[in-house]
């Protein structure tokens, strides 16, 4: 007979992370300061989460692109396609989101104030054409790395693996198994760090609750379930389509992307999800070259959420 210790290894990870979050919804309601104590711990997740994002593309992607020969018509071809893709997806994200929000008017009767400053600060941050293409350039691969710039590591390691498919011989081996063993290990290093993630998630919920309350939750609704309404007609008028064109297992994929979609919830940070979606994504076959180029610039180029939620 299975001790109870037994019984609670075999609960999956993703049913951990939602009982993590409903205990995180309690305490955050019923004891607030409780909740707002945890942010140590949702912090420490984060920033383990983040300390991955730098090693695992630049191996990922080195291996994906020098791995493969010297068909760099490939690479250009993938380039060309998941640009397409991701701007074709996002508009139709654009137009399904203003279509919701005139539909539904979900902002009538919220109020929210915001300050001169903040609407000053906006606007100046707004990037150009050239100030965007400028900013994709890194000036250090340190200072992208130390300020986890996704876009700027993407377009390094993309440069170095195209120099590191024009070398020939030893070098090229020495520098490719050293990208390999960087990239199996960073996969090995974000589970053991999921392993935290339960605590993480369910501190980061009871901080969220701690600090606005479920009242917000509730003023805010219509929003919410219109921005959720979208998120679905989305899903059904573009990926379902997309992946039977192309065969995705849809059962398959929807339970690989099960514990990526509740970090990205949880924690409000898509990029705290990108490691574990990459090595989901291989878990279900996608090879390696496909995952480390188009899943770090999809988290720069294609973002439907964040398309849908500003429409």
């Amino acid at each position: 007979m299975p001790s109870a210790f037994q019984n609670l290894r075999r609960i999956s990870l993703t049913a951990w992370i939602m009982i993590a979050m409903v205990i995180g919804v309690f305490i955050g309601w019923l004891w607030p300061e409780v909740g707002m104590a945890l942010k140590p711990l949702s912090t420490i997740f984060l920033r383990m989460i983040k300390s991955i994002i730098v090693p695992i593309i630049f191996g990922t992607l080195v291996v994906g692109i020098a791995g493969h020969g010297d068909d760099m018509k490939r690479v250009g071809r993938l380039a060309l396609k998941s640009i397409i893709y991701f701007e074709i997806v996002t508009t139709i994200a654009l137009f399904i989101g203003l279509a919701a929000v005139n539909i539904t008017k979900p902002g009538i009767g919220v109020q929210i104030q915001a300050s001169p400053d903040e609407g000053e600060k906006l606007a100046s941050n707004t990037p150009t054409g050239m100030g965007f293409l400028e900013h994709v350039v890194p000036t250090s691969f340190f200072d992208a790395a130390a300020k986890n710039e996704v876009l700027q590591i993407v377009f390094f390691s993309i440069l170095f693996a195209v120099a590191l498919s024009q070398v020939k011989g030893r070098p090229k081996e020495i520098v490719l198994a050293g990208c390999e063993g960087l990239a199996e290990v960073m996969f090995k290093f974000t589970a053991i760090v999921m392993r935290y993630a339960p605590i993480g998630i369910g501190a980061a919920i009871a901080v969220t609750v701690g600090h606005s309350g479920l009242g917000v939750l509730i003023n805010l609704g219509k929003l919410i379930l219109t921005l959720y309404g979208a998120l679905v007609v989305l899903v059904l008028v573009v990926f379902v389509p997309v992946a039977l064109m192309f065969k995705v297992p849809i059962r398959e994929f929807l339970a690989a992307v099960r514990e990526p979609a509740l970090i990205a919830f949880s924690t409000t940070s898509s990029e705290a999800a990108l490691p574990r979606a990459m090595q989901a994504m291989e878990g279900i076959g996608v090879p390696r070259r496909i995952v480390a180029f188009v899943m770090p610039t999809g988290y720069s180029f294609n973002l439907d959420g964040s398309t849908l939620y500003l429409a």
